[in-house]
This record gives structure tokens, C-alpha cells and sequence, in this order.
């Protein structure tokens, strides 16, 4: 398809500007995408699953590890996708599986194959329709406000995990589990109409170029053979490995420390909620300081975040907790995307993203598989449990201390966009 853009919509500076239509298509896929779903439910399920069929919690924990470790394997292969073709190419069919898969759900039977072929499926796709397969279309249209935007867009993780973990919640007290798979699959196809309409990568046309091509930057092994990167992917793994370990079995653990299951899914929402305003907050201000050391403020107070909810007893304590936890997790997300544009260019952006993601995985599968395991031993959720979660946080803290400032060297300098040039998108 193609179109040609007046000059007005060219400036990034104008609410007119089509890159902002792409910013927004984004946010509502990454509303209904892997994200918010998956970890932020995962835990309602624990208990009715347990009823259900007696499967023990390391058991079920290991499907989200399942999944995790596929996504590890195949976000690598979907980076190369995405640098390669069109991204509705790759996004749209990934929405029509997972919504699929996750509706499939609710016809589990007592076998715990089925449902760990199903997470299979969903590791499979999970970064074909998550914030992943929208980054780089986003980074394309953007330069000065690339921070915003790519904060803009996290966001819509943010507000799925307030919608949709109470959502699941009332479904299951009212319908039953089942019922809830069947709406988790149909809020995933939410995504669909607006990324097949508006989601493009921006042509290089009508880029001033200071330097180098819009798809310049480091080739993927001169980014292994930096320190930069294999920091990045460290923190990335401490951080999923806490992140997820607490996250897939918050409800739990709340509702195991005599707090009421309402109450527990609007801990997981506010720690959504936390994360919109950190993300914004991170989004506006990396845009004019140094990120590295925003990255460093953020991961220390998610470990505060988490140290508090290893002793919350009542409401109050647990959604402070999550509130801080959302903050600081949020927002690092948001930072690593920014910081692999910044050291290493857009020339093979998805690829390394997909690496990284492959570090995230790594540490988000081992996180709910150590925690089911340590409660599987001793019969309950303790606290120190989660302050060894904790201490991996505040290890990433030290760890990002160590992130350069400056730009690698050859990596790519990306140019402004022109007001006055008319462009052309092609799918």
C-alpha cells in the first residue's frame, strides 16, 4: 500500500505527526499482548488449577518456566524477522495464535501436558505481539521524543495488568476458570484491527541523515564483544528472575498472609498503575539525562519494592509494596530498549532486543520455578523467600552501576527528522 504523507505530519514535534497513530496502535496491542496477560494471571490460577486437578505448584510453575525458556530460544529468530520484513507481517498472526492458545486453555483436562504444550505455544508467539515487535517500528519514527514514545507505548502493559488481572479475578469467583481462559483469548484479539491499520516501519525517505543511513549502527558481533551488552543482558536476567519469580505467585503469597483474594488482584493492578506513572516519568526524563543512572534508581526501587512485600501483612503494606515494585520494574523496562538504540543503532536493533529477551527469559523461567520449589519444600510461602528475590534485585542495582555512559564506538548517531520533505509508507 502506498501513501503520501503532507509535510504537517512529518514534524514528530505535532500532535499530527502519523508516528504518534503508530504509537498508539502499539499501546493497545502491548495492552492485550504476553505482558500484561500471562504473568499478571498466572497466579489467579494457582489455587482453582490446584482444586481442579491436584497438580502441585512446581508443577504449574513450570509451564510459565516452559514458556519463558521458549521464549528465550525463538525471540533471537523474531528479531531477525522484524529487522527483515514488515512488522504486521509477523505481529498479526502471532495476536491470532496466542488469543487462540489462550482460549484453548479452557478446555484443560486432568493430563498437565496439555497445558504445558499450551504455554509452549504462547513462549512461541509471546514476543511476535508483545512491546518486542513494536520497539523498533517505534524507534523508526522517532529522534528527539524516542524516550516518550517508547514509554508511551510500554504503557500499555501497564494498564492491561490494572484491567485485567481483577477482570480475570471476577470471572473465575463468578464463571469459573474456565470461562476466564475464554475472555483472556478474546481480550487478546483487541489488539488486531489497529496494528493491521496503522503499524509500519517509517521509509528512510525524507530523514536528514547527519551521518550514516537510518539502518546503520553495530553489527550484532561487534555488539557481543562489548561490556556494555552483556551488562545490559545481566541486569535484564537478575531483574525477570525477581520480577517474575514474585509476580506469578503474588496473589498467592498475599492471600497465604491472610489477605483477602480482592485484595490481592488489586495489588497486582496497582502495581500496573505504578508502572504507567514511572514509565511516563522514566519516558520524559531519559529523553534529557543519562539513563544509565535512572536505570540504577529504577532497579533499586524495585527492590525495595519487593523487600517490603516479603513482610506485607495487611493491604495497606502489600499495595505499597506493589506500588513500589511497579515503579522500579515498569520503568526498566522502558530503559533498555533506549540504551541498546543508544550504544548499538537500529541497523540490527530486533536482533539484539531479541538476545536480551533471551537473558529476560533465562532469569523469568528459573524465578517461578525457584520460588514454587522452595514452597513445594516447605509447605508455605515465607518471607525469606521473597527477600532472596530481593537481594537478586539489589544485585542488579550494583551490576548497572558499571554501565558506560558514552556511545559505543561505530555505533549509529541517528539523524532528525525533516518538516518539509512529503514521504511515502509502504507496508
Amino acid at each position: 500500500m502506498n501513501e503520501t504523507i503532507t509535510p504537517q505530519a512529518v514534524n514528530e514535534s505535532s500532535r499530527h505527526y502519523i508516528g504518534w497513530g503508530v504509537v498508539a496502535a502499539a499501546f493497545t496491542g502491548v495492552m492485550v499482548s504476553f505482558a500484561p496477560i500471562v504473568p499478571y494471571t498466572f497466579s489467579l490460577f494457582l489455587n482453582p488449577l490446584h482444586a481442579a486437578f491436584g497438580w502441585k505448584r512446581e508443577a504449574i510453575g513450570g509451564t510459565f518456566a516452559l514458556a519463558a525458556i521458549t521464549v528465550a530460544l525463538v525471540s533471537p529468530f523474531i528479531g531477525l524477522l522484524l529487522d527483515r520484513f514488515p512488522p504486521r507481517r509477523i505481529i498479526l498472526p502471532s495476536i491470532l495464535i496466542f488469543a487462540l492458545a489462550l482460549a484453548s486453555l479452557s478446555r484443560l483436562g486432568p493430563n498437565i501436558r496439555q497445558f504445558y504444550f499450551t504455554f509452549f505455544v504462547l513462549g512461541l508467539v509471546a514476543n511476535g505481539n508483545a512491546q518486542f515487535a513494536y520497539a523498533r517500528t517505534v524507534l523508526s519514527w522517532f529522534h528527539k521524543h524516542r524516550g516518550f514514545a517508547l514509554a508511551m507505548v510500554l504503557t500499555g502493559s501497564g494498564v492491561g495488568s490494572i484491567v485485567i488481572p481483577p477482570l480475570t479475578q471476577w470471572m473465575i469467583a463468578n464463571h469459573g476458570w474456565r470461562s476466564a481462559y475464554v475472555l483472556l483469548g478474546g481480550i487478546a484479539l483487541l489488539g488486531l484491527p489497529l496494528t493491521a491499520l496503522l503499524v509500519r516501519n517509517r521509509p528512510d525517505t525524507g530523514v536528514a541523515h547527519e551521518n550514516l543511513s537510518s539502518a546503520d549502527g553495530m553489527t550484532v558481533a561487534a555488539a557481543l564483544r562489548t561490556g556494555s551488552f552483556w551488562i545490559l543482558a545481566c541486569i535484564i536476567m537478575l531483574s525477570a528472575f525477581s520480577e517474575n519469580g514474585l509476580v506469578t505467585n503474588l496473589a498467592a503469597i498475599l492471600t497465604e498472609h491472610r489477605i483477602t483474594a480482592q485484595s490481592a488482584a488489586l495489588a497486582l493492578s496497582v502495581r500496573g498503575g505504578a508502572g504507567i506513572i514511572g514509565r511516563l516519568c522514566v519516558g520524559f526524563l531519559i529523553d534529557r539525562f543519562s539513563p544509565q543512572r535512572i536505570q540504577t534508581f529504577v532497579l533499586l526501587l524495585s527492590a525495595m519494592g519487593a523487600l517490603i512485600l516479603s513482610y506485607a501483612g495487611t493491604s495497606p503494606v502489600a499495595l505499597i509494596g506493589a506500588a513500589i515494585l511497579g515503579v522500579g520494574l515498569g520503568s526498566e523496562a522502558d530503559v533498555a530498549p533506549y540504551l541498546l538504540a543508544h550504544y548499538f543503532g537500529r541497523r540490527h536493533f530486533s536482533v539484539l532486543y531479541g538476545l536480551t529477551w533471551t537473558a529476560y527469559a533465562i532469569g523469568g523461567a528459573t524465578g517461578p520455578m525457584a520460588i514454587g520449589h522452595w514452597y513445594d519444600r516447605a509447605g508455605s510461602y515465607q518471607p525469606r523467600f521473597i527477600v532472596y528475590l530481593a537481594c537478586v534485585a539489589f544485585a542488579a542495582v550494583v551490576i548497572s552501576v558499571f554501565l558506560r555512559r558514552g556511545r559505543e564506538r561505530n555505533s549509529y548517531d541517528p539523524g532528525v527528522m525533516t518538516s518539509a520533505v512529503p514521504i511515502s509508507l509502504e507496508d
